[in-house]
């Protein structure tokens, strides 16, 4: 089984300490809503740190966090990457304290080489006026990324205790590991205790060791509350309405880890990412 502690400690901090601006690309293997609740509480949890934070929803066929805060009708970073706007006017400043811009509003309306090579740059000079970029995203069909940097920044795979969840997930980090290569992966466990993320987490560990050769590491847990829910129907994130709540708690614990910094370095090499002294 693997170490829970050395991980949570010595896995997070190789992890996650390295250089701003940082980039952390968060996919799903949770109920189509539950990521995006996930990232608006984190991404308040951070703003109220004092980080500059901006969500990017690079969803296409899942209900992005965009959509689920109403400001996914406007121009996208394809408009910028096609000079039809400027960049500051595609950034949506929501309520929660943090920008959330849309990368295009489908997978294809970014059309052919130019447009996509457009968009990467335009993605870049994103994350140079940014301190934490967070990408709401997707692995599509095509087992790709919107822009490549998503497959060589920080990759975190939500998952919960179901089964059906940890098994959606290990196929996840499947394909991932086939396109990507040996690499480590963040796992986020939701709707959970300490206790069941740490079996959670030990068995997809142990797994992803032995039969596919890549390391995971714990990204902590976020445990099932009713304020979740209620922060959401008042339209604000749980940090902010019920700071005393469990999840409140945990997710101000895991903006602490994302938040980490002057720490070493991630070791990427070429873009790839390794553990390693």
């Amino acid at each position: 089984m693997a170490n829970f502690d050395f991980d949570q400690a010595e896995g997070l901090r190789r992890m996650l300490a390295g250089p701003k601006p940082r980039i952390v690309t968060f996919l799903s293997a949770t109920a189509q809503d539950d990521k995006g609740a996930m990232l608006v509480n984190l991404g308040a949890s951070l703003a109220r740190a004092g980080n500059d934070v901006v969500i990017v929803d690079a969803c296409d066929q899942e209900y992005g966090v965009a959509q689920r805060l109403g400001v996914d009708r406007g121009s996208s970073l394809l408009n910028v990457a096609r000079q039809e706007c400027g960049l500051n006017q595609v950034i949506n400043q929501v309520p929660q304290g943090f920008g959330v811009v849309s990368m295009a509003r489908t997978r294809r309306a970014c059309s052919g080489a130019d447009d996509a090579r457009r968009l990467a740059k335009t993605f870049d000079v994103l994350v140079k006026q940014s301190g934490i970029v967070i990408v709401d995203g997707e692995f599509d069909s095509r087992d790709s990324f919107p822009v490549p940097i998503m497959g060589n920044c920080e990759i975190v795979v939500q998952v919960s205790t179901s089964a059906e969840s940890i098994t959606a997930a290990y196929r996840l980090i499947k394909r991932l590991s086939q396109q990507l290569g040996c690499r480590p992966y963040g796992i986020l466990v939701t709707g959970a205790s300490e206790q069941e993320a740490k079996v959670v987490y030990d068995n997809m560990s142990s797994a992803a060791s032995r039969y596919l050769a890549v390391q995971l590491v714990s990204m902590g847990s976020v445990p099932a509350d009713e304020y979740l829910q209620r922060a959401a129907r008042l339209g604000r994130a749980v940090v902010d309405a019920f700071p005393l709540a469990g999840a409140s708690v945990a997710f101000r614990r895991l903006a602490g880890r994302f938040a980490m910094a002057g720490m070493a370095p991630l070791g990427r090499a070429g873009g790839s990412t390794h553990f390693g002294s």
